[in-house]
């Protein structure tokens, strides 16, 4: 990773640890919610190529009725495109999900990433006079979190988005 001030314009407004660090504990908690468990660590991988990326975010199901499989052949582009965003975006989660364990807002535990929820308060707080994007960002990364749980498990996640760990 290039130091701070060393990336580019987009990377430093989008791409911020600490707003890339709440919207994986969003997924997380989603998928807690559905589960009762904590989001695949490989899994957290796919949330900011999906919810970054306006026009993935803006298509996504209103439910998570609607399964995974049916939505991507629905949207056959966005699956190659998730795969490709997921590549790039990689060290930026995983600076995201490092700064969420330096702060206390997720843990890793064996194969999960896990939200922690004495930050509820907090996080609703800080998103409370935000803009409407980011605020949609963290909704559909909660969402993100509760389809990847109805879909099954992370491997068959993975292979339905044509990524590997």
């Amino acid at each position: 990773m290039s130091a701070w001030n060393e990336r580019a314009f987009e990377e430093r407004a989008l791409l911020v640890p600490s707003f890339s660090s709440v919207l994986i504990w969003y997924a997380a908690v989603g998928h807690q919610t559905e589960a009762e468990s904590g989001l695949p660590f490989d899994a957290s991988f796919l949330v900011l190529p999906i919810v970054l990326h306006r026009e993935t975010r803006e298509l996504l199901p209103k439910t998570v009725a609607t399964s995974l499989a049916v939505w991507l052949d629905e949207h056959p582009l966005v699956r190659a495109r998730i795969a490709d965003r997921a590549q790039v975006i990689v060290p930026f989660t995983k600076e995201a999900i490092v700064f969420g364990g330096i702060h206390g807002l997720i843990r890793v535990t064996g194969h999960e990433v896990v939200a922690n929820p004495d930050w509820k308060r907090q996080v609703a707080a800080g998103l409370k006079n935000t803009s409407d994007e980011v605020k949609a960002c963290a909704k559909r990364a909660e969402f993100v979190g509760r389809w990847f749980a109805k879909t099954g498990s992370c491997r068959t996640v993975m292979a339905l988005l044509g990524v590997r760990p």
